[in-house]
């Protein structure tokens, strides 16, 4: 439910055009599908019974998230880079090349249970897309069991979240198909240092999915409202929203272009 007061007002009422979603953590549980991959690359670098590997994945996670501000280099690239910096942190001699076992976890990660029924009941009002730091064939590989209006890819917009480029795509391409103003956007993610701080400063609408419960850091904007989950965040939208004509959906299981 959303974060507020004993005595705060219910949230306002919003009439967004369009819904986009962030998609590991918010809609895939990301950590729970690929704690054995990181396990078996912490066994192979002798880190086994020595090191936490939630601890091990949170600090390669806060290193990618520093590479997303550099110059733009693929996902898979960054996470690499990432598991080299990592494994020598913890003093740990492993290969970098170890991460694609994460990568391999991809066509067996899980949606959250409250996902599909929450989706199904805003696509039949609202345009949905979804907005990822991800490579286009890796996204293809997650088993996200539906279709979504419009795909936004750190792969397609050349950058990723934190500066803005990725939300600056995100934009541009609600204008274009659909009309939709960023006042029209509702943004719904669960990472404070990536959506929070790439959505914001761009004056789109957030809504936090903070399903680990964990404190908002005094030095990421702060989010317009705070679920524990996406099915809370239907308390906010409209059942009766301004007719918006269907268009034909985008595969999110794209196959990078050629």
């Amino acid at each position: 439910m959303a974060a507020q007061g004993a005595d705060a007002p219910p949230p306002a009422i919003l009439q967004p055009k369009l819904i986009s979603f962030d998609v590991f953590g918010t809609l895939i549980s990301v950590r729970d599908g690929s704690y054995a991959a990181f396990a078996s690359i912490l066994r192979d670098a002798g880190g086994s019974g020595r090191v936490d590997v939630k601890e091990f994945w949170e600090h390669w996670e806060e290193r990618n998230i520093a590479h997303y501000w550099e110059p733009y280099r693929r996902y898979r690239d960054i996470c690499e880079l990432s598991l080299a910096e990592t494994l020598a942190h913890y003093g740990l001699n492993g290969a970098p090349a170890l991460i694609r076992r994460y990568f391999d976890a991809f066509p067996a990660f899980r949606l959250y249970e409250d996902v599909l029924p929450t989706l199904d009941k805003l696509a039949s009002r609202y345009r949905l897309a979804i907005v990822s730091n991800i490579d286009d064939d890796l996204l293809h590989l997650t088993p996200l069991a539906r279709d979504f209006d419009l795909v936004c890819t750190a792969e397609r917009a050349g950058g990723y979240k934190p500066d803005g480029t990725l939300f600056k795509f995100l934009i541009e391409h609600a204008q274009g198909q659909f009309s939709a103003a960023r006042r029209d956007i509702l943004h719904c993610g669960q990472s404070q240092f990536t959506d929070m701080v790439g959505a914001k400063p761009l004056g789109l609408t957030v809504a936090w999915i903070n399903r680990r419960g964990v404190a908002l850091s005094p030095d990421v904007p702060p989010p317009d409202y705070t679920f524990s989950d996406i099915a809370s965040a239907l308390a906010i939208v409209a059942d009766d929203p301004p007719t918006i004509l269907r268009g034909s959906k985008v595969n999110s299981k794209v196959k990078p272009d050629t």
